[in-house]
């Protein structure tokens, strides 16, 4: 099992297929197996390098608040084991904070960013939408309405009340949060798609105190300011139809980052990179990547 020490934990991860690096950082509470279908379309042309990031799948879990900062120098040290000086990267929701964190600590390691439904953090994120928040809150805690700034904040507190129910097992956890990824007409349609994901989140299931480790990476990451000082050619990508993330935050962080180019995936949702991506979405990756990459010295 290929677990590499970075700095004070282990962390899992996965290689697969040749050429240039790329590095892909799954989102909050899940382990870096969502990746499988796209993860398989990247690596006919790519080296990609799939993590379980700290706190979930096979990778050490250490009970104290996670940051962004740390988990990309958890990236970091993950590219040191394996010899490679730099990398494309792409990043998924949570994981695009850390993707961003990344690019900003450690630019001389990065080749190309691909920042995936994702948000910039502080006070200029985009709230999720009122439907969201009516659905994630039970009668009994529309009083916590006012705290919900960070709209990857509000899908965190999903993920730990559903974690904190004892009575619902991992399987009907994770199918507690299938209608924040996909809208019904997917959910109807893709049902290998669905059981999939599910599978994924039954195989190393995240612990509630994970989650909540995690959710600190959502309550302290703030990038607007630094995100004009992200100078490797960035590729930000998201649906049209995302009701944890809206896309007006996938906007902002365009305009925001020097050359940036920004694809809109037309009825999509959340989910769009996991478990079963559509042609466009792996197309649009590949594109940007070919167009841009260039063969690190240490491949």
């Amino acid at each position: 099992m290929p677990i590499a020490k970075v700095g004070d934990i282990n962390l899992y991860y996965e290689v697969h297929g040749k050429g240039e690096p790329l590095v892909l950082i799954m989102g909050y509470g899940l382990r870096g197996g969502q990746w499988a279908e796209l993860r398989d379309k990247l690596a006919g042309e790519y080296r990609v390098i799939v993590p379980d990031n700290r706190g979930t799948g096979r990778s050490d879990k250490p009970e104290k608040p996670y940051t962004t900062r740390m988990m990309a120098a958890d990236v970091a040290g993950l590219l040191d084991v394996l010899g490679i000086g730099a990398t494309n990267v792409f990043g998924y929701s949570m994981g695009g904070t850390i993707a961003q964190e990344f690019a900003l600590n450690y630019p001389g390691r990065l080749t190309n960013l691909i920042l995936g439904a994702t948000i910039c953090g502080g006070t200029r994120a985009v709230p999720a939408t009122t439907e969201a928040v009516k659905f994630i809150l039970s009668p009994g805690r529309t009083e916590l309405r006012h705290i919900f700034i960070h709209p990857l904040y509000l899908l965190a507190l999903k993920f730990i009340l559903s974690a904190g129910r004892t009575e619902l097992s991992v399987e009907d956890r994770a199918r507690d949060v299938i209608p924040w990824l996909w809208d019904k007409e997917f959910v109807e349609n893709n049902n290998a798609a669905i059981e999939r994901f599910i599978a994924t989140c039954c195989e190393y299931p995240t612990p509630l105190q994970a989650y909540i480790s995690q959710q600190n990476t959502m309550l302290t990451h703030n990038t607007y300011s630094r995100l004009p000082d992200i100078k490797a050619p960035t590729l930000v990508i998201a649906g049209t139809e995302d009701r944890i993330v809206p896309h007006e935050n996938s906007k902002l962080l365009a305009s925001r980052i020097p050359g940036a180019e920004l694809v809109m995936i037309n009825g999509a949702g959340h989910g769009v990179f996991i478990s079963d991506p559509t042609e466009e979405v792996s197309q649009t990756v590949l594109d940007f990547l070919r167009r841009h990459s260039k063969a690190p010295a240490n491949n």
